[in-house]
């Protein structure tokens, strides 16, 4: 993977974005020192895919404390937000690739049979 090499300005907001500014772009800017006339657009379009790998970041060093909300609502589902808590936590967990199984059953009165297609592997067909 390669490294970008960013301005300091640029790396102030990336900082200032997932810090201070709690994703606020234009307090972001402020913070970074751009110029209240300046463009967002000429600011984020430069570093959107940073902007897309810092947040996802975010998201996975919160996955833990989603996790944990979940079973707290378990310890004490009375608890007030309760419902707002498994609502945000299951996003978070969704968005980290925790997602829920789901299991699909299948059942027929007749015998039945499935084709499926002939395996790949290293997307070169398997020899018959």
């Amino acid at each position: 993977m390669t490294t970008k090499e960013y301005t300091e300005k640029q790396e102030a907001f990336l900082e200032a974005l997932c810090g201070e500014a709690r994703g606020s772009i234009r307090e972001a800017m402020n913070i970074a020192g751009y110029s209240s006339k300046t463009r967002t657009k000429e600011v984020v379009e430069p570093l959107k895919d940073e902007i897309v790998e810092r947040a996802s970041t975010m998201l996975a060093m919160n996955a833990p404390r989603a996790a944990f909300s979940l079973t707290g609502v378990l310890v004490d589902p009375s608890q007030v937000g309760a419902k707002n808590a498994v609502s945000a936590a299951k996003e978070v967990l969704d968005r980290v690739g925790l997602v829920k199984k789901e299991k699909i059953e299948v059942s027929t009165q007749q015998g039945g049979l499935f084709v499926l297609p002939p395996k790949e592997t290293n997307n070169e067909p398997v020899a018959e």
